[in-house]
């Protein structure tokens, strides 16, 4: 058995967490703040430590090895630890401020338990939250307005953002006869919502007559609408309520709405902080890690 003493590096086990948590190396190092080639060499560093390669570089893609697996929650334990010794000694918490966006779907259903703990771990860090469509969002984002944002996009745009999580789109009713309804009465946002985008799209393809018969850009009014039976709308699988119907055929099928991340491409600091948190909240699955070029 060897007798050498191995001091495990926080930011090369940083580095493996964040790539696994974002499915690539590009995505990653925007993450970190590095380039894609110093990540690399990171996680090359930490497998020449532990001995043991991580990360299956085999095909197309990346997975984790049987070792990168085993350390995986270990390596997440190790940088919450971290994270919870900074922030409880005072003068050494991070300070600043973090400006984040989401929509207001998203912000009411999956980011009040992650910001209030993430608040109280970080009591000397501000967070300013804004909730809008995605557009204006990444508006938003290109004039250095925010840091942080989660919006919705089309699952073809590899390019923008880190995906956290796709997300099954449902049609919702209060009455399921009201598809026999012509023309079919319509709950919408106003544009440029991609729900209402997938919505008019689907129905326009499968030759169904539509109108708007409520246009609101409140999720809670929308809700309202559709608890009084004004119409058919469009939600999110897992947000759909028990008293709603769930409407197939013959309603189109609804393509997935993918989520991602946004980050400034310089966001460190607190918000690079954040963004690490909130992945690793949100991320459903991560699945094979992907190459963005090949590793040498």
């Amino acid at each position: 058995m060897s007798d050498r003493l191995v001091n495990l590096d926080l930011d090369l086990l940083r580095a493996f967490v964040t790539v696994v948590e974002t499915t690539s190396f590009t995505k990653a190092a925007s993450l970190l703040g590095r380039t894609q080639p110093a990540v690399s060499l990171q996680i090359r560093r930490l497998e020449d430590t532990l001995r043991s390669p991580l990360l299956d570089r085999g095909g197309k893609g990346m997975a984790l090895t049987t070792e990168g697996a085993a350390l995986l929650p270990h390596a997440r334990r190790l940088l919450r630890l971290n994270d919870e010794i900074v922030a409880t000694l005072g003068d050494g918490d991070l300070e600043g401020e973090v400006r984040f966006g989401a929509p207001e779907d998203i912000a009411t259903m999956h980011l009040p338990g992650i910001l209030g703990a993430f608040a109280r771990s970080h009591p000397r860090i501000r967070l300013a939250v804004t909730c809008d469509y995605t557009a204006n969002l990444l508006d938003q984002m290109s004039r250095g307005m925010l840091d942080l944002a989660l919006i919705k996009r089309e699952p073809v745009g590899p390019e923008l953002g880190v995906r956290v999580w796709s997300e099954p789109l449902v049609w919702v009713a209060l009455d399921a006869s009201i598809v026999e309804t012509t023309p079919l009465p319509l709950i919408v946002a106003p544009a440029p919502d991609i729900y209402r985008k997938r919505a008019l799209g689907a129905l326009q393809a499968a030759g169904i007559d539509f109108r708007a018969s409520f246009t609101s850009p409140s999720l809670a009014g929308q809700m309202a609408a559709l608890r009084a039976g004004l119409g058919v709308g469009v939600l999110p699988a897992a947000m759909a309520p028990r008293d709603l119907a769930v409407l197939g055929p013959p309603l189109p099928r609804l393509s997935d709405s993918e989520i991602a991340l946004m980050s400034m491409r310089s966001a460190g600091g607190p918000a690079g902080l954040l963004a690490q948190e909130v992945l690793r909240a949100l991320e459903r699955g991560p699945g094979a890690v992907t190459a963005d070029r090949p590793d040498r």
